[in-house]
């Protein structure tokens, strides 16, 4: 088991302090390595805390191990000297041992997604985690409702999936978990030309439920600044985490010229001239994020 990066700190670190003062950590989903230095410079450039998290998808997708990706991190926060607050976090998980493998690689928080399971069954098994994390001195995300990709939205059940207010409750209690990921609208993917749509009234009751529980807003890429700034500035606290994946990798390639996904090595073998268009791209979007969430100057 490897210690966490010492300057990296848990949501419950983060979260608390965006919500009190109204902004959101922008949380960023890396993917590519290659990808985490122009992330971290553009948390520097304008001062905010951030988070770098990758998703158990993702390390298929991209041919990664958590240790890899802390590996990759540890290596760009000391060579910029980053003296920000920010997160190492494993974002959406299904299994129990893969979250052990990221914990032991240092990771300094977790999720845990049972929301496909029965609520009880969500709640146990958020629960059983929290217990080891927390003993680990290890935040944890979990997610109540059912945060479907773009183009499945509509197949998936639209807002029947969505977040019940009520059982946001009874779950933050019975769970103990540190935040929570919510479904009021958003999704993973490219938005169609319609975009999308938040359910603020929903948002609203369940940011009364849960009390003070950090509430964090999936699919974060291609919100529109208005829904975002209405999200983030809902009376109480609102959200206080959003997480910003396809806008990178859009990015990325598309300044690359290059039209499909590839794996990190395959990115690290690309023209250093070519390769260092794509990161600018990518830099450039993270600025744009931070500004958009507020977290400009809150570091």
């Amino acid at each position: 088991m490897r210690d966490p990066l010492p300057s990296a700190s848990t949501l419950n670190d983060l979260l608390p302090e965006a919500q009190r003062h109204g902004y959101a950590v922008p949380a960023f989903s890396a993917r590519y390595l290659a990808c985490v230095r122009p992330l971290v410079e553009a948390a520097l450039e304008r001062r905010a805390p951030f988070i770098l998290e990758i998703s158990q998808r993702e390390l298929g997708w991209f041919d990664l191990t958590p240790e890899a990706f802390r590996d990759e991190v540890g290596r760009v926060v000391s060579d910029l000297e980053v003296d920000l607050p920010f997160a190492l976090h494993l974002d959406h998980t299904f299994a129990e041992p893969l979250v052990v493998e990221a914990m032991d690689a240092g990771f300094t928080s977790v999720m845990i997604d049972a929301s496909a399971e029965p609520f009880d069954v969500n709640v146990a098994r958020t629960r059983a985690l929290v217990e080891e994390a927390h003993g680990r001195g290890v935040s944890v995300e979990a997610e109540l409702g059912r945060l479907t990709t773009t183009d499945r939205m509509e197949a998936e059940g639209g807002a029947a999936a969505y977040t019940d207010p009520e059982e946001a409750r009874q779950f933050v209690d019975g769970s103990g978990c540190d935040a929570l990921a919510v479904s009021v609208g958003t999704a993973h993917g490219v938005y169609p030309p319609a975009g999308p749509t938040i359910d603020f009234a929903r948002l609203t009751a369940i940011r009364r439920a849960v009390g003070s529980t950090p509430i964090v807003l999936h699919g974060g890429s291609g919100l529109p600044a208005d829904l975002v700034a209405r999200a983030v500035r809902l009376p109480g606290g609102g959200i206080s985490k959003m997480n910003i994946a396809t806008d990178f990798e859009q990015a990325l390639l598309g300044a690359m010229d290059h039209g499909e996904r590839m794996t990190s090595a395959a990115l690290d073998a690309v023209d250093p001239d070519v390769r260092a268009r794509g990161l600018a791209a990518v830099r450039t979007v993270a600025v744009n994020k931070i500004e958009l969430l507020l977290a400009a100057g809150r570091a």
